[in-house]
């Protein structure tokens, strides 16, 4: 079943994320990262991002417990985009960002089927670009959103030490 924020199969849900998911996704990742503050702060931007509408968080849900997420940047003032309008300029291109999911879940489809209502989300809202982020070492992912689609390549970033490739899509 498809709605315009929602998809559900089975066990599984896939749905804009409630402030309850925010919370939960966040805490859980927080815990995954043991005496890593950034986890800590990043919880608070992302939060605030959804909050201002600089940004929507997408989750996978199993037996209603968050075990994935996404997040859609819009506005070139969140922190990871940091103000390069190419990523994200808060009208047409919008950035994908924190796109994860538990490791008992990887290599189902769930993240496939969390993208997809991400584009679909995205492109309601008007936006015709998105783009995504793949530190270069990361080969499997990059060859996931290649085969998505995700072909034109946008920028090369050094970030936090990693080269980071970008790459776009358009959204029909």
């Amino acid at each position: 079943m498809q709605t315009t924020n929602r998809f559900v199969s089975r066990r599984y849900a896939y749905r804009a994320a409630t402030p309850d998911d925010l919370a939960r996704i966040w805490d859980r990742n927080i815990a995954d990262n043991p005496g890593d503050g950034r986890w800590t702060a990043w919880k608070q931007e992302y939060i605030a991002y959804n909050q201002t509408g600089k940004a929507r968080t997408f989750v996978v849900l199993h037996d209603g417990e968050p075990v994935g997420e996404g997040t859609l940047l819009f506005s070139p003032e969140c922190a990871a985009v940091g103000k390069r309008t190419q990523l994200a300029d808060g009208s047409h291109t919008a950035n994908v960002n924190a796109l994860r999911i538990e490791k008992a879940h990887e290599g189902k489809g769930h993240i496939s089927r969390l993208m997809r209502l991400m584009e679909h989300y995205a492109a309601a809202q008007g936006y015709k670009i998105l783009t995504i982020g793949v530190e270069a070492r990361e080969t499997r992912n990059l060859a996931i959103y290649l085969h998505w689609g995700y072909g034109r390549f946008v920028m090369p970033a050094v970030e936090e030490g990693e080269l980071v490739l970008y790459y776009a899509r358009e959204l029909i």
